[in-house]
């Protein structure tokens, strides 16, 4: 974990949120790589749950939400952590996570009883801040989903199954934010509520699981280092019928890097008005302050139905720091030197291409390297840098720890004969290529097809 955090602050992919004021625990920035791949996990996870099927809508909600939403989704009730405070030095830990009895900082067994602690951020909506107007930062982008449900349903006829996805900010104020940027304050997630008829849910919830391993597996997380976990009956969040966690070998350990749970009828149910007329299995308590039946009817018989929902849940942050982790390697070279290398999938890389001039602000190629660089950048798969350092060596070795996958120098043959060098990341093999040639190489490296 130490080498990925001083990668990440060393090559601009992570830094300490407000780090000239001491930083705040908890919450991070993304620098010029960073926002780049977290981009291209998220535009990646778009793409295979939207734009690769024909049965999911997507859906963009706010993040400041109503205060009987989180009420009626059994959030202000349930949505707490055990909290225990060490009288010693006066540190604050969740009771869940103590190794036995003991202070995991002082090591003291003075502590406090552990209460609950809400996780929720509050804040005041409008001029008065009376207590009165209030509404909360989301703590997940589900909600937002169910009580558009009945919107999205209306304004693009979708018939069950079918899902709406959302990538989005979620707030948690974490008693104890830990391991980098696995466990936050301040997130995002990448969920899909997938709804369909009860009795089809148990198909569609192993039907996720295995879709979803293999999307992982697409970004060049090995299967070696997953793992499920199916959730013991007594362990399942109160809206959960069956959950199935997707478990990552992370550096500080095994844990959760994806969930995907039925939910069953629960939430549309809950922010449904007048439930006893939907006949509900998962009956909470009557909603009277909703104007809406979440609900599809049958045509045949005219009776409502609450589908059930299956919901994969990743955090991008987790995603993040998986593929950071499965990509990081170390390689010994001859002459006993090392370099620091990056594999990840092309897709995902931060810096698609590199062009790199053989000598610094030599005026004849700097503009064929620009030249080619713009004719990269116009096919718009990603990022491409000129790297106008006049060290190949050097140019080389940076390219390889931040992940890019090509890099192509122009030298003085290039002039003469208009061909140029390629250089792949992983193999370090160099190949002479025409450059009319180069812009099929990176887009076949990237997503496989010619131009």
């Amino acid at each position: 974990m130490d080498e990925l955090v001083a990668l990440c602050k060393r090559r601009g992919f992570i830094f300490q949120a407000n780090e000239i004021y001491g930083g705040m625990q908890g919450l991070y920035d993304y620098g010029p790589l960073g926002v780049e791949l977290k981009n291209n996990i998220k535009h990646s996870w778009w793409a295979s749950m939207v734009y690769d099927r024909d049965d999911v809508e997507g859906l963009d909600a706010s993040i400041l939400t109503a205060q009987n939403v989180l009420k009626y989704s059994g959030h202000e009730d349930t949505f707490t952590d055990p909290m225990v405070d060490c009288k010693d030095c006066k540190s604050r830990w969740r009771a869940d996570q103590l190794d036995g009895s003991q202070c995991p900082g002082c090591k003291s067994k003075n502590l406090t009883e552990p209460r609950p602690f809400n996780l929720m951020f509050k804040t005041s909506v409008g001029p008065i801040d009376d207590g009165t107007s209030f509404a909360y930062l989301r703590p997940e982008t589900a909600q937002n989903i169910f009580t558009n449900f009945k919107n999205v349903v209306d304004s693009t006829s979708k018939k069950l199954p079918f899902g709406i996805a959302q990538v989005g900010k979620a707030f948690r104020n974490e008693i104890t934010p830990r391991n980098f940027i696995f466990r936050v304050r301040e997130f995002e997630q990448m969920e899909l509520e997938f709804f369909c008829l009860k009795g089809t849910d148990e198909k569609w919830h192993k039907e996720w699981v295995d879709a979803r391993i293999a999307w992982w597996e697409a970004q060049g997380v090995s299967k070696d280092s997953l793992e499920l976990y199916n959730v013991p009956e007594d362990e399942l969040a109160h809206y959960s019928k069956a959950t199935v966690d997707i478990m990552y070998k992370f550096p500080h350990g095994l844990e959760e890097l994806e969930g995907i749970a039925n939910r069953t009828d629960f939430d549309l149910g809950s922010h449904s008005k007048n439930q006893s007329e939907l006949n509900l299995d998962a009956l909470v308590k009557e909603n009277k302050d909703s104007n809406s039946k979440l609900a599809v009817q049958d045509i045949e018989t005219k009776n409502w139905n609450v589908p059930y929902v299956i919901e994969p849940s990743a955090g991008v942050e987790r995603g993040f720091l998986a593929i950071l982790n499965e990509a990081y390697r170390v390689e010994s070279l001859e002459g006993g030197k090392e370099r620091t290398v990056l594999g990840l999938k092309a897709h995902l890389s931060p810096i698609k291409a590199a062009v790199i001039p053989l000598k610094r602000n030599h005026d004849g190629l700097v503009a064929m390297a620009q030249e080619i660089k713009n004719e990269l950048q116009g096919l718009k798969l990603g990022r491409v840098l000129l790297e106008n350092s006049g060290n190949i060596g050097k140019s080389y070795r940076r390219h390889d720890e931040i992940g890019t996958p090509l890099c192509i120098t122009v030298d003085f043959e290039s002039l003469e004969d208009g061909t140029v060098t390629v250089r792949d990341r992983d193999s370090m093999k160099q190949d002479r290529l025409k450059i009319q040639d180069i812009k099929s190489e990176l887009k076949k490296l990237i997503n496989g097809t010619d131009v």
